[in-house]
């Protein structure tokens, strides 16, 4: 039986995934962010327990990869698309063709999906992404999205509604990952296949500092730790080349 529960979580994370998009349809955003983490969760555990239970399956490889496009590509595309409809709620827009200009600014929401589902077809077929990836990781963007309607709902401020419901602040952030995760830039992976400090250093501090920034900025941490993350990734690939 023991090489059905790295499935059967994987469901779960399909299924996280699934609410989360309904969540948004319904206008709870809030809770849509949190079953998107929900499934990260998920998504973890899966690998963890087939690796320890050494219960590893083509099937398995497969319906992670689906269960990540569902979870990680259309969820947070639905929550980005609920923040770009209330930015256009709250311009006042007074011009010819303002259909076609609404059309246009709600479509950036399909770069999410579209880029995602690039960079896991390029995941399942890349023998090079064992340790190590290209390109930001499905998990990581979607997490990004995921934080800010649950960022909105805790810090009910103008100063935060401002940033984070701002089309000029929005749209280069999509612009910007969606090139992230089907770009060839060098990212670390957070898999320990070992605990020793010295094999392990870039994660540990990665984890040392996103830690204070918990505890510095509590759940407001988490868009910037991601930041972090792929700056960090980035500067090591830098000093490495």
């Amino acid at each position: 039986m023991k090489k059905y529960i790295p499935n059967f979580i994987t469901s779960l994370n399909i299924i996280s995934g699934t609410i989360s998009i309904i969540l948004s349809f319904e206008g709870y955003p809030m809770g849509a962010g949190f079953f998107i983490f929900a499934a990260a969760v998920f998504d973890f555990l899966d690998g963890f327990f087939a690796r320890l239970l050494k219960a590893y399956s083509e099937l398995g490889k497969q319906l992670d990869s689906l269960a990540d496009l569902i979870s990680f590509g259309l969820a947070p595309g639905f929550i980005v698309y609920n923040l770009l409809r209330s930015c256009l709620l709250m311009e006042k827009l007074e011009f010819e063709n303002i259909a076609i200009y609404k059309l246009a600014i709600l479509s950036i929401a399909i770069l999410i999906p579209l880029a995602s589902a690039f960079r896991l077809a390029k995941f399942n077929i890349d023998t090079k992404q064992t340790s190590s990836f290209l390109g930001l990781p499905t998990p990581a963007n979607a997490i990004f999205y995921a934080s800010l309607p649950i960022i909105m709902g805790i810090k009910f401020d103008l100063l935060t509604y401002g940033i984070i419901l701002n089309l000029k602040v929005l749209i280069p952030i999509i612009i910007i990952l969606s090139f992230l995760l089907v770009s060839r830039i060098p990212m670390f992976s957070l898999k320990f296949k070992t605990y020793d400090f010295k094999n392990n250093l870039t994660r540990y501090i990665f984890l040392i500092i996103s830690i204070i920034f918990i505890i510095l900025l509590h759940f407001t941490a988490i868009p910037f730790i991601i930041i972090f993350y792929i700056l960090f990734s980035s500067i090591i690939a830098i000093f490495k080349h």
